[in-house]
């Protein structure tokens, strides 16, 4: 079926919506109705042909449970799912009797074996049923569904003029009418970005992505699909598809096999029944969240899929999580000998928490492994600081050399939103040329327009999509191309410290404020400074030690507390003040300025000392993993000789960030203009503004000016 008959149908369902509905519901709850109809009248169509041999069969069965009916009557009607209703679809209405077609219409839909009511309970549909049906508009929305100017039959039907025929519509064709219809619902009641739908052309990219660079290992063998926010099932349909068309082309049989979580209700019906009708199993397909109910935890998959939703606050699903997901194995991770990391994201974003389960499900036997695309905003590829969950979930994909591409598309691809978009591609079993590398290509300029689609304006043809794979296939260094080493997107980020310098001032007037709230204190203060005078003293060590001493003489006790009231009255910063001790090693540690142990001399003997930071001069260095020598020459080159007495944080060395900056590789700055022509623009901009002025006091009669 081509675009023009999709859009045909989609356009005449659309418009049921304002032929029957417009006067006896709002506008959002159109899609209540229109969607699960949408549903029931496909199944109809399909259940069709074969209905009387069902209820034939049925009959025959009558004494058996449903249980034991259920596969025999599937065997009949050629699906995994049947309906036993007398009804069909156009019976329900035949008679023309309004005030039992509600009656009618719930027999027809009770007929429907379990699988099928497990649909139409998440739509809510039986009380859609009820209300369509006090409002006495049942029947035209039935008759509506029922038009011979739409086929929603896998078999061609005669056109209502009489003018050949209707072309079929298949699963996939389906599929599509589902997301427009749904896409054009979204749009029409505002629903926030990310809660949108993957346009057909970046499905059929990523489809490509995860199947063409290993079309040649493909084998006659089971393969497993999956995608953990799967919507309609739309990325399913068409990874399945592709992956049968080249193996058809190789000559291998495959047989594959559909898994997907949505938590959306109508979305997941919608799914549910693709995969009813496609003969799937019935608990391929599961509700609920799968970040917070993983459906299919421990299995593993050779290919997944996912267009997660972006900016998600994953709060709710964080508070029905053990421990806040902290013990999720999906979310905790350790590379070589490090330190067990968590990958937990801001709870105001949880796009990457998807990318970190499918991560969870690679296989690593077998000729291809696992193979996942996955598209993202671009927050994913830098937001997060060294150490935080989205860093962290990088860092993982990053390290263990999974990550082989990532796509930045072009603007205004989606359907609800304009916003730059990547497609990440991860391989568990990268070809022997991508080992250690991550690929960046940049198809941000390969689109053709086409016509407005909520924020959609941009495309991408087959070409596009064939150029793209091909840079994917055969990896190069090129404008739109760049292979980058696994180092170059990590650092580490660490914090730089300088000592904290104090001077001691003892003066009159710092002394009588410390005795409104210290009186003992104060004349500790007083005694010191008839001894050593009221300073400066640049020396904040000697200073306490000597207002200590004084203490002890005077049976003062000096608490932790009273130390801190007199530093807060007499401290004052001072740079040319001898840094301020924290701590004394006498024994077992070891002078190493870089992290801040200074060997030092106390009371005359040798020992190793800390100097307490300042935070005011704190600074934050990231250190490329790839700079020459690591941290200490970085340090070296960097710090030293601008601040001799700087050190780093020891705690932070091991603190390792990863962000993906695409500006960086493929920024081209505009070139400024010859300094001619802007010497020409100033010089017409002088004169313009000269001209201007005449205009305003040069201007009017000759006169006497009075």
């Amino acid at each position: 079926m081509d675009n023009a008959s999709h859009n045909a149908i989609v356009n005449f369902i659309w418009g049921i919506a304002d032929d029957v509905l417009r006067h006896h519901m709002f506008a959002a709850q159109y899609r209540d109705v229109i969607l699960p109809m949408t549903v029931i009248r496909r199944l109809d169509a399909l259940l069709e042909p074969k209905k009387q041999k069902v209820l034939q069969k049925n009959k025959e069965l009558k004494r058996m449970t449903p249980q034991a009916k259920h596969p025999l009557l599937c065997k009949v009607s050629g699906f995994r799912f049947y309906n036993t209703s007398q009804f069909t679809l156009a019976t329900t209405v035949a008679t023309g009797r309004r005030a039992q077609l509600h009656d009618d219409f719930t027999n027809y839909l009770n007929g429907f074996s379990g699988n099928v009511g497990e649909i139409l309970n998440k739509f809510n549909f039986s009380e859609q049923a009820r209300s369509l049906s006090e409002k006495d508009i049942l029947a035209n929305v039935i008759q509506k569904f029922l038009h011979p100017q739409i086929n929603l039959s896998p078999r061609p039907a005669p056109r209502p003029d009489g003018g050949g025929q209707l072309p079929p519509l298949d699963n996939h064709g389906m599929g599509v009418i589902f997301e427009e219809l749904i896409r054009r619902f979204n749009e029409k009641t505002n629903i926030a970005a990310g809660q949108f739908f993957t346009p057909r052309d970046v499905v059929n990219l990523m489809a490509d992505l995860i199947v063409l660079p290993v079309k040649d290992k493909i084998c006659s063998t089971t393969y497993t699909i999956y995608d953990g926010a799967c919507g309609t099932g739309g990325m399913l349909t068409v990874a399945e598809e592709r992956i049968k068309e080249i193996a058809k082309q190789q000559g291998k049989q495959v047989s594959i096999h559909l898994f997907g979580q949505e938590i959306h209700d109508q979305t997941y019906a919608i799914a549910k029944a693709d995969m009813l009708v496609k003969g799937e199993k019935r608990d391929n397909i599961v509700p609920e969240s799968t970040i917070s109910k993983d459906a299919f935890a421990g299995q593993r998959f050779n290919f997944m899929l996912s267009n997660p939703p972006y900016g998600m606050n994953w709060e709710n699903d964080r508070r029905r999580m053990t421990n806040g997901g902290a013990d999720d194995p999906r979310f905790v991770t350790k590379h070589e000998d490090q330190a067990e990391y968590k990958m937990l994201p801001r709870k105001s974003d949880g796009q990457l928490l998807f990318l970190a389960n499918n991560v969870a499900k690679m296989k690593t036997g077998g000729d291809i492994g696992s193979r996942i695309a996955e598209v993202h905003n671009g927050s994913a590829l830098f937001t997060g600081d060294a150490g935080s969950g989205e860093s962290n979930i990088r860092r993982r994909v990053i390290e263990n050399d999974w990550l082989e591409a990532v796509v930045a598309l072009p603007e205004n691809m989606f359907y609800n939103t304009s916003i730059a978009t990547y497609i990440w591609l991860l391989s568990s079993k990268k070809s022997p040329e991508r080992e250690g590398y991550v690929q960046l290509i940049n198809a941000v300029n390969w689109f053709n327009q086409c016509d407005n689609l909520g924020k959609k304006n941009r495309e991408l043809s087959e070409k596009h999509i064939q150029d793209i794979c091909k840079l994917a296939i055969n990896p190069a260094d090129n404008e739109y191309s760049k292979m980058l080493p696994n180092e170059a997107f990590g650092c580490r980020k660490v914090t730089i410290e300088r000592p904290l310098r104090l001077a001691a001032i003892l003066d009159k007037q710092r002394t009588s404020k410390l005795a409104k709230q210290d009186n003992d204190a104060a004349g500790i203060v007083r005694s010191v400074a008839r001894k050593i005078g009221e300073g400066p003293h640049r020396n904040w060590n000697v200073a306490i030690g000597a207002l200590c001493k004084e203490a002890k003489n005077s049976g003062v006790t000096m608490s932790v507390a009273r130390k801190k009231l007199l530093r807060e009255h007499l401290a004052v910063v001072d740079e040319k003040a001898k840094p301020v001790v924290c701590n004394i090693h006498k024994q077992g540690k070891k002078p190493n300025p870089l992290v801040g142990l200074f060997a030092a001399k106390v009371g005359g003997k040798s020992c190793v000392v800390e100097y307490e930071p300042d935070a005011k001069l704190r600074e934050i260095e990231e250190v490329p993993l790839r700079e020459k020598g690591g941290v200490g020459a970085f340090f070296s080159r960097e710090v030293l000789p601008y601040a001799d007495d700087a050190w780093i944080d020891e705690s932070t060395l091991s603190l390792i960030g990863y962000e993906i900056n695409f500006a960086r590789y493929f920024y081209k700055p505009t070139p400024m203009r010859p300094l001619a022509r802007i010497r020409a623009d100033i010089l017409a901009l002088e004169k313009e503004a000269e001209g201007m002025l005449d205009d305003i006091v040069g201007g009017g009669n000759d006169g006497d000016a009075r």
